[in-house]
């Protein structure tokens, strides 16, 4: 299996990403928090450093000591944390600076600076310690924190005597301290590059411990698990799984072990029944072997009892006939003189008693070839010559019943192997059938086709007789099975034409229909199949 798709795998990863955001966030909240606490900080220490500077000046300007202010301004301007100290008169022009080139410029009052108390050109009251504190990006491309205060005019400063000022007026000039937020931006910067240092290497160490425990704890279980399905699957239910440990997949691995035993023991009660029904069955084989060997016995003694029967009671008919008309010439010939009505009387008696011996016969002839198993002699001729010999056997018949024949045969030879007397017999035993068939006339129609794609022939012979009923379709090749109630059929012909076909490897077809006619097909192979018996 890929990596990827281990579980294990998939669980560290979503340990990994929870992990990574986590500690992501929670480092962002930090350096924000650390950084918004250290600006408040500076913020608090540049407003005391402001007041205390406004505080530190109150006296001098009440005596309006101008080059005391000025000195005061530039000492702590010139202060290593401090960029640098102005004061604003209420025009809005710098009158002290710690730079001297700033002195007498005038402040913009729509600078973003101005708006904590000159919002949209009207004079904020009492402007809040945030709306005092600004900061921006020093020419020096670092930040800077600038903080104002005012100087307000106190009671002293209104009453003084030498610059007394109304007491409407409240603010006198602002203090502006601007202090570089240099270190406190690398500070940040610092704890920036540790959080986030601390971040990553706490998501590795977490992770890869992370990793370790999946692996020891999920993956290898988990593995040991497939391991031992894959065995299972395989037929290997003596494979054990070691019990890791006591927690859930220590009882899955329980479970597993107590899975194939019982997979074990109902392979071996299947296989036990297995080779119980086996020996059942033989047993059963072998008793409806026996059963079936005697009825066979019993259907061979019983075929043998019917056909007897049968043969005995078709020679009965004619032998009898036979020594009846025999007796009689007997006595007629006994008489001496024979007038010749009486001669032409016994020649007709001779003629039945050689139309029964001929029938008798018949009967046997058509016994010994229904049960003759074998072909005697196979050649190669040609079907359309065993056709039209086996029509001038028959066409004294077609003229007898006015029966017309449309024989469909081309010139060209079709040979097959075959035996021909027995060919010719299946398709006399037909046509007969079919002149029989059709008493006041009809058309007899002898058709042949060959089949490249098979190698195979078909003779078809249809008649516009009588037809044969259905219910007797399925019976028309039983032997001793007949539909002729005048004595005549003996039930053996359709029978010996079946077996010469099957003998030669070919399938014979009917199709019919009541007062319509019956269409026999038979289909032979060019090359008889060799079998044991045909060898």
């Amino acid at each position: 299996m890929r990596f990827t798709k281990l579980l294990g795998f998939k669980l560290f990863l979503i340990i990994l990403f929870v992990m990574a955001v986590g500690t992501l966030a929670f480092a962002t909240f930090t350096i924000k928090w650390h950084s918004e606490r250290y600006l408040r900080h500076k913020v608090r220490s540049v407003s005391h450093m402001s007041d205390v500077l406004n505080r530190s000046m109150h006296y001098s300007m009440l005596l309006n000591r101008r080059e005391d202010i000025f000195q005061i301004v530039r000492t702590v301007g010139n202060e290593p944390d401090i960029e640098a100290v102005r004061i604003y008169n209420k025009k809005g022009n710098i009158t002290f600076s710690s730079d001297v080139h700033e002195v007498g410029r005038s402040a913009d009052l729509s600078d973003k600076a101005c708006n904590a108390c000159h919002l949209e050109g009207r004079r904020v009251a009492n402007p809040n310690q945030s709306e005092l504190t600004r900061i921006f990006d020093s020419p020096r491309g670092y930040r800077v924190l600038g903080m104002i205060t005012p100087i307000r005019n106190q009671p002293s400063c209104a009453t003084a005597e030498c610059h007394a000022h109304p007491e409407s007026q409240t603010v006198l000039g602002i203090l502006d301290v601007i202090v570089p937020l240099e270190d406190l931006d690398a500070g940040l910067e610092e704890l920036r590059r540790v959080q986030y240092t601390s971040a990553g290497a706490m998501v590795i160490i977490v992770t890869s411990l992370a990793g370790v425990f999946i692996w020891l704890m999920v993956n290898r279980p988990v593995r040991r698990l497939m391991l031992g399905t894959e065995e299972v699957r395989k037929g290997n239910l003596n494979y054990r799984i070691e019990r890791p440990s006591k927690d859930e997949i220590g009882m899955l691995a329980d479970s597993f072990n107590h899975m194939t035993d019982e997979l074990k023991r109902a392979r071996n009660e299947l296989t036990e029944w297995n080779r119980t029904l086996e020996e059942r069955v033989h047993q059963k084989t072998e008793e409806l072997r026996r059963a079936q060997a005697h009825m066979i016995q019993i259907e061979k003694m019983a075929s043998l009892g019917t056909l007897a029967a049968t043969v005995a009671h078709e020679l009965n008919n004619p032998l009898e006939g036979v020594l009846t008309y025999a007796k009689l010439l007997k006595r007629k010939l006994q008489k001496g003189d024979i007038a010749p009505e009486e001669r032409a009387e016994i020649l007709d008696e001779l003629s039945i008693i050689a139309d029964e011996t001929a029938r008798c016969g018949n009967i046997v002839k058509n016994l010994l070839l229904f049960s003759r198993q074998k072909i005697s002699a196979l050649s190669e001729v040609d079907l359309q010559t065993v056709i039209e010999q086996s029509v001038r056997l028959i066409e004294h018949h077609l003229r007898i019943h006015n029966i017309k024949l449309d024989l469909r045969v081309t010139d060209k030879p079709v040979p097959i192997m075959c035996d021909i007397s027995q060919i010719e017999q299946a398709l006399l035993a037909i046509e007969i059938n079919a002149v029989e068939a059709m008493p006041e006339g009809g058309t007899l129609t002898i058709e042949s086709a060959e089949f490249p794609q098979t190698d195979a022939v078909r003779v078809s012979i249809s008649d516009t007789g009588a037809g044969i009923h259905d219910e007797d379709l399925p019976h028309i090749f039983e032997p001793f099975f007949t539909t002729k109630h005048d004595g005549k059929g003996t039930g053996l012909g359709l029978a010996v034409v079946y077996g010469i076909i099957e003998r030669h490897g070919g399938s014979i077809e009917v199709q019919s229909q009541v007062h319509k006619g019956t269409t026999f097909s038979i289909t032979l192979p060019r090359n008889i199949p060799q079998t044991g018996e045909d060898k």
